[in-house]
């Protein structure tokens, strides 16, 4: 496995937008003849998934007071509060293995590396997250990409349990109470479980172990690594100016609409806007933290101009596998809550 670090004339780079780029432009432009690992690091920001409408998701002006960005991934899942304290990894497998959706499998290693720390009890959990007594300290995403599975997670070694609860929008479903001891019930922190004589380790200590377990080597220095070129940093430039430092990728697209919609389905959490002329949909935009290898544009198109009516849904939906779009879901489902009682837009 190649390690692909966010460096740039030698030195880490935190910028979330140029972290992204780093990302996308080796998973379109780079095929090595192994799989790839990039560990990062970022200025406090809260990245979202792909499908996700951050107007839901976060609360600007806590994150405007506290110099906090906001960046959208290309993968599926939900919003997450990244920041130094706390590292992520980033893989890209080949496709033609069983790994695509497998987060057992792609857990399997770091609950491994975190067991040698003394770190006893952690377990792949729910649908994408690594818990520890109950607690999430990781959750992953994943998305198919030109034969290749561009996968990641987050290890929460020290989190900032005020940040994490401010950003997020205090209307989500999955915070029941909004406050900081709300998070600290359901986020958890590796540190306090680590066995006494790595108690001080450093982010970066922490770090060099994991890639170390990670690569199965002994020290980071034996890495078998890609170092970016000039040319590869003048391709990267180009993604970040046009699209992660661009408001139209990360804020745009979203609209108001008349009726809204929300439920959580084991999947993750759908949302619908509608706008309903004549008994029929006008328009329609779909947002949520679930997972799907093809644009949900696509089933946005389909229902537009048909009827209310569950046999014209269904009929409007046959010709689209719904399993490329949010994973598990039946169009019956789908159609159903579609159907239920609508309620106007917050």
């Amino acid at each position: 496995m190649y390690l692909i670090e966010s460096k740039r004339n030698g030195e880490w780079v935190y910028d979330p937008g140029t972290v992204m780029a780093i990302q996308e432009y080796v998973k379109d432009h780079i095929f090595l003849d192994d799989d790839v690992l990039f560990p990062y690091m970022m200025e406090p920001a809260v990245q979202i998934g792909k499908f996700q409408n951050a107007y839901e998701e976060i609360n600007q002006p806590y994150m405007d007071a506290n110099d906090i960005k906001m960046i959208r991934r290309e993968s599926g899942g939900g919003a997450i509060y990244l920041d130094d304290r706390n590292i992520s990894f980033c893989f890209l497998f080949d496709g033609s293995n069983d790994i695509y959706g497998n987060y057992a499998r792609l857990y399997a290693p770091a609950i491994k590396a975190l067991e040698k720390l003394g770190v006893d009890d952690v377990e792949y959990k729910g649908r994408n997250d690594l818990v520890l007594d109950d607690k999430k300290i990781s959750g992953a995403a994943m998305t198919l990409h030109k034969g290749r599975v561009y996968a990641g997670y987050s290890l929460l070694l020290d989190p900032n349990y005020e940040a994490i609860v401010s950003v997020l929008d205090p209307n989500q479903k999955k915070i029941k109470a909004h406050g900081i001891q709300s998070i600290r019930s359901r986020v958890g922190s590796i540190r306090p479980h680590l066995a006494s004589e790595y108690q001080e380790m450093t982010v970066w200590e922490f770090t060099d172990y994991m890639l170390c377990q990670l690569l199965g080597i002994n020290d980071v220095t034996e890495a078998k690594r890609y170092e970016l070129t000039p040319d590869d940093w003048a391709g990267i430039d180009k993604i970040v100016a046009e699209k992660y430092h661009n408001w139209d990728w990360n804020y745009g697209r979203f609209n108001q609409f008349e009726y809204y919609l929300t439920e959580r389905f084991p999947i993750g959490t759908i949302n619908v806007g509608l706008t309903i002329k004549h008994a029929k949909i006008a328009s329609i935009q779909i947002t949520g933290d679930f997972f799907g290898t093809k644009d949900i544009t696509d089933v946005e198109e389909s229902l537009v101009g048909v009827r209310l009516r569950k046999e014209d849904l269904l009929n409007a939906l046959e010709p689209l596998d719904l399993s490329d779009y949010f994973g598990n879901l039946r169009q019956e489902e789908f159609v159903s809550f579609i159907l239920s009682e609508k309620v106007p837009a917050p």
